[in-house]
């Protein structure tokens, strides 16, 4: 009997735990595909960090020792139970799990190719190399656009890296600066832990500069829409997420972060699920999945399954997420640690930087060992 096809699109959290889920469900009776442009996982969450070159980890690795398939390549089609890949390279489906992800938001500034981002591998090595260009001028200058989740841990990290570069002193020396169009820096983190990033803004010396438009960008220095300007040597944007584009082809409802509409099951149309940040998907009732890591990784491991419970003929999943926690690296400060839609914080300081540890250095990273301990990392907990 011909093995049922399944094809995971796109390499990163979502997609490779769906490519893992699908082969421990389907077992003999699927042959399971993961496409991506390139066979590394990069560690995103942690491009905030210093040594960005070393955040990424093989996909070769899991897949291989599970047997699923990797191919290397940018699909942009699906097509009449195919995908099409840009160098017209066709590869059938039985389902189809799409795991594209998401890109940052640029804003409509003027001068915007001046800001650098830390949004892919590629572009944080990028900015750590003009970190390290500026780190020895006497007094480095740097903008962070965007007080969000990864805007606060990126500013609060800057004076470790620049020290890494050019010494502590260099580190002491630099004007950080944290701008953002809300009127309080976190705004989406809500009340819960604002007390304890505002403290540690205020420990990193960070001019913070809340309810403030950006209207031009240069590179010597951010412009206000409100008048006045920031000097600096290197501006970087931190502004937010929006799904990634819709392969052609795709027919699907999508919301205002261009998010494709999922059913519980993740099932968007009868061939195809989808994962990660490009799902818009409930995770309880009334409550979206957030485009993040932590949710990533469990809707790719329904996504998977799923494709492989229908290809197959058995009842699916609806999807939920077992747990909801925060953990917001502080720099010097340490992180603070919630769990819960509140995120009222539960541990600090350095206790909560043990956590946040454990999360960007274990938890995230893919499963090794041999197969059945791989396919185990799949299960939904």
């Amino acid at each position: 009997m011909p093995k049922v096809n399944i094809i995971i699109v796109g390499g990163g959290f979502a997609g490779l735990n769906a490519a893992l889920a699908a082969t421990r469900t389907g077992g003999d009776g699927v042959s399971v595909t993961l496409i991506s442009r390139e066979p590394w996982l990069t560690m995103r969450p942690r491009l905030y960090e210093a040594h960005p070159e070393t955040l990424r980890a093989s996909l070769l690795e899991p897949l291989g020792t599970v047997g699923a398939t990797f191919v290397e390549g940018e699909a942009t089609e699906v097509a009449e139970g195919h995908v099409v890949l840009r160098d017209g390279t066709s590869i059938s489906f039985d389902r189809l799990v799409v795991a594209t992800g998401s890109v940052m938001r640029v804003p409509a500034i003027a001068g915007v190719q001046y800001a650098h981002s830390i949004d892919d591998w590629a572009a944080a090595i990028a900015f750590d190399r003009r970190l390290a260009e500026i780190a020895t001028v006497a007094k480095p200058r740097v903008v962070v656009i965007g007080a969000g989740f990864t805007g606060i841990e990126l500013v609060l990290e800057l004076r470790d890296r620049i020290a890494v570069h050019a010494g502590p002193q260099a580190a002491e020396r630099a004007e950080l600066t944290l701008i953002d169009r809300a009127h309080v820096v976190g705004s989406d983190l809500g009340p819960g832990p604002r007390n304890e990033i505002q403290a540690a803004l205020t420990a990193a010396r960070i001019d913070v500069r809340c309810g403030e438009d950006v209207a031009a960008i240069s590179p010597v220095t951010v412009e206000l829409a409100r008048g006045g300007s920031v000097p600096c040597d290197v501006s970087v944007l931190c502004t937010g997420l929006s799904a990634a584009p819709l392969l052609k082809g795709m027919v699907c409802e999508t919301d205002n972060l261009g998010r494709i509409a999922a059913q519980r099951t993740l099932r968007a149309t009868p061939t195809m699920f989808v994962a990660g940040d490009i799902a818009r998907a409930e995770c309880e009732p009334g409550r979206l999945a957030l485009m993040s890591c932590q949710h990533a990784l469990v809707l790719g491991k329904f996504a998977g399954e799923n494709a492989a419970r229908d290809a197959l003929g058995l009842p699916l999943l609806e999807y939920a997420q077992p747990r909801y926690v925060t953990c917001l690296a502080l720099g010097r400060s340490g992180a603070v640690f919630s769990e819960g839609w509140d995120r009222v914080p539960k541990v600090s300081g350095v206790a909560a930087k043990a956590i946040k540890t454990d999360i960007n250095t274990r938890r995230i990273y893919p499963p090794s060992g041999d197969r059945d301990a791989v396919l185990s990392a799949s299960r939904i907990a």
